[in-house]
């Protein structure tokens, strides 16, 4: 496989940042911008403040928030099940059952925001994901600290810890973006101030493995 498209973050646990190829990236922007009224809302299963969060697959069991359904061509469905086997295989993760179960879009404006939260899907072990689709042209005032700012950063926060551990990143994101970790990786997203919008798709993957038998590296 092309890794020619990945960068490398180590927080404990490894994030992969890769770069959306432009024909995937105007394809789902474009299904969200035409088709948006025919999506699912996905709030109810979601912790955002956020007003405007629909779904685009539901591959797992129906239930009383959201039924199985899919919006996404099979290309990519196949580019997005090609990146979380590359991750897989890059964290030298053997012996696993992987099942793509839920994607969705976040759009953001002024004040709102998704707080600090962990993912799943129908298992409690897998891989999330943010991609972004689209950013305003400012994210407004940086009311104090404006020589570090934080007005609508995406958080990772690691799980490890003691001297000289990188345990935060909030990286300068673009659009194409799309970085890859572990379900349980905490993250959030901070509020914006003024006008724009700020797009992010969320695809989970359910990874079925054993921890045990995966830790010694073959």
């Amino acid at each position: 496989m092309n890794t020619s498209d990945f960068s490398f973050i180590f927080l404990g646990q490894s994030v992969l940042r890769y770069q959306v190829p432009f024909d995937i990236f105007h394809t789902i922007n474009d299904i969200y911008e035409n088709r948006r009224s025919e999506l699912y809302p996905a709030n109810k299963q979601l912790v955002g403040k956020i007003e405007n969060e629909h779904s685009l697959f539901f591959g797992g069991e129906p239930n009383n928030r959201m039924k199985p359904h899919r919006y996404l061509p099979d290309d990519i469905m196949q580019w997005f099940q090609k990146k979380f086997l590359h991750y897989l295989d890059w964290n030298k993760t053997y012996d696993y059952k992987m099942h793509l179960n839920s994607c969705w879009v976040n759009e953001m404006k002024e004040h709102e925001y998704n707080p600090t939260h962990v993912h799943q899907g129908s298992l409690y072990t897998g891989l999330s994901s943010v991609m972004i689709l689209k950013l305003p042209d400012s994210y407004g005032i940086e009311y104090s600290a404006s020589e570090k700012p934080t007005n609508g950063r995406l958080q990772i926060m690691g799980n490890s810890s003691g001297q000289f551990c990188n345990t935060d990143y909030s990286p300068e994101v673009a659009e194409r973006d799309f970085y890859i970790f572990p379900y349980d990786m905490r993250h959030s997203v901070n509020p914006f101030n003024g006008p724009g919008l700020r797009r992010t798709l969320s695809f989970n993957c359910d990874v079925d493995y054993d921890p045990i038998r995966n830790r010694s590296v073959k």
